[in-house]
């Protein structure tokens, strides 16, 4: 997206912890460690009214933000809560977390307490579910995640061009219709963790009941790279871990992964700089020599024996900004090297193809065009040449950029789809609403193109396009369009 997600926000500040009677003991099955843990006490009661708490410990890999649910059995009503932001509808009450405790480690707890009426009987809840997982019961899986791609051929089709298609290996022509997964473009960079949110089996099997068949994936090269501005446990082997378990659970669920390169080196202090930072904080007008082609050798290496999974090149060229010539920006797209109004040396998208081909890696590569990828006017007059010939373009829209009706799509769009598959790999409104994206959905479904929502995030709807309020994949208003779309099409 043009403006980069939000950063979490997290700032020290102690729980509050009540003193506990009446705790509702934690139950494991067969002393297996349970995936999260939840004591839940009635500290005090008075005729028509209680006070409660909750303590939560999370067992699972480290959480950037939480939610706890679970039933009343009663007419119990909470009426206020600290610690959390509490509500309720009708016998389900929600415990999300503030600004300032999102971050709930390996191992963590953390405490919250309310206030609420009750009348007839205070039955402690049974039943509490962290992020969708069930709490006190559930052990965690005892067979690890597989932490390398699973060969071609497994649940996700491998894909290549055949004139302007995707294809699998039967030659049966497949769009790529999903959501983007974002995360692992900013919280390694800012020391938080490697994912906004879960990624485990369920949170990946949410995206597949939206009958979704693509995750889009945007990483960060510095992290990656583990350059040592990251923290070792977000950086390097460990973060690149964790792209290929993430990559492995997204083809397990028989949806093509898409990585993409979001956050780049390089500093840009020219118009519509993300950031004054030299290093890879924000969205810059063009990846740069240094890093980002060891980014690809690497990504490529690493993916090269599965053709199920996609490399998008470049989240969202802008040298357009940086120069008035539409020339030099479209060479400097293609070329790279001493760009007008770019400080660092830049990668040009062919210097980035070259960099995958040289690994021997034949995987579909997705390259967006200038203004943000929402300009692809003259994408097949500087299209970058490919010895695998499996170069596709990509197209980002949302109802704020210039290229978002009709009529530009059918002037602009349609010649380049005419020659290579067209990959819309955002699109989104930040209407809090989804009549925009209703229509991009209908022009590229009359088109039989792909595209895919940003973003699968709990972030609000009405500052951004977020799909979800909940990684079970409760949808937002603007998400439940694309929901509603990807499961009336699906099979």
């Amino acid at each position: 997206m043009r403006h980069p997600p939000r950063s979490v926000l997290l700032a020290a500040a102690g729980a509050v912890a009540l003193v506990t009677s009446a705790v509702v003991p934690v139950v494991s099955a067969q002393g297996a460690t349970p995936a999260c843990t939840v004591e839940y006490a009635v500290t005090g009661q008075w005729a028509d009214g209680f006070q409660g708490s909750v303590k939560v410990t999370n067992n699972q890999a480290a959480l950037s933000s939480w939610k706890l649910t679970f039933d009343f059995a009663g007419p119990q009503k909470v009426t206020q809560g600290w610690n959390a932001k509490w509500s309720q509808s009708g016998t389900t009450v929600t415990a999300a977390n503030e600004s300032w405790n999102g971050t709930l480690g390996t191992g963590a707890s953390v405490s919250a307490g309310f206030l609420a009426s009750w009348s007839g009987s205070n039955t402690a809840p049974a039943v509490f579910k962290l992020n969708g997982t069930t709490c006190n019961v559930d052990a965690e899986p005892t067979t690890p995640p597989p932490t390398t791609p699973p060969p071609s051929g497994g649940a996700a089709p491998a894909l290549h061009v055949s004139g302007n298609e995707l294809v699998d290996a039967g030659g049966t022509p497949r769009r790529l219709l999903g959501v983007n997964r974002s995360g692992g473009e900013f919280m390694c960079v800012q020391g938080y963790g490697i994912w906004d949110g879960p990624v485990d089996d369920a949170a990946v099997k949410a995206i597949a009941d939206w009958k979704a068949d693509a995750v889009r994936i945007p990483l960060n090269e510095e992290c990656w790279l583990g350059l040592s501005t990251v923290k070792p446990e977000y950086g390097g082997a460990n973060y690149i871990d964790a792209v290929k378990q993430l990559v492995s659970r997204v083809e397990a669920h028989g949806m093509t992964p898409i990585l993409e390169l979001h956050w780049s080196y390089g500093q840009y202090t020219g118009n519509s700089a993300g950031c004054p930072d030299v290093h890879a904080t924000c969205q810059k007008p063009m990846p740069d020599m240094q890093y980002s082609p060891s980014f690809w050798s690497s990504v490529a290496g690493t993916f090269k024996g599965d053709q199920a999974a996609v490399f998008d090149l470049f989240n969202e060229p802008y040298p357009d900004r940086a120069t008035s010539s539409a020339t030099d920006a479209w060479k400097c797209w293609r070329d790279g090297g001493t760009c007008p109004g770019i400080s660092y040396e830049v990668a040009g998208v062919q210097d980035l193809v070259d960099s995958i081909r040289a690994t021997g890696a034949k995987n579909v590569i997705m390259a967006g065009g200038l203004a943000y990828s929402n300009d692809l006017s003259q994408w097949t007059a500087y299209k970058p040449t490919d010895p695998a010939g499996n170069l596709a373009a990509a197209y980002h829209v949302y109802n704020f950029n210039s290229c978002s009706s009709e009529s530009c799509w059918n002037s602009t769009l349609a010649p380049v789809a005419a020659q290579v598959p067209l990959i819309a790999g955002e699109i989104g409104e930040n209407t809090c609403a989804h009549g925009f994206v209703d229509r991009v959905m209908k022009w590229f479904d009359d088109h039989d193109l792909s595209y895919l929502g940003w973003t699968w995030n709990t972030w609000d709807c009405s500052s951004g396009p977020s799909l979800i309020s909940a990684y079970d994949g409760t949808p937002t208003a603007y998400g439940a369009g694309l929901r509603d779309h990807l499961r009336a099409l699906g099979p």
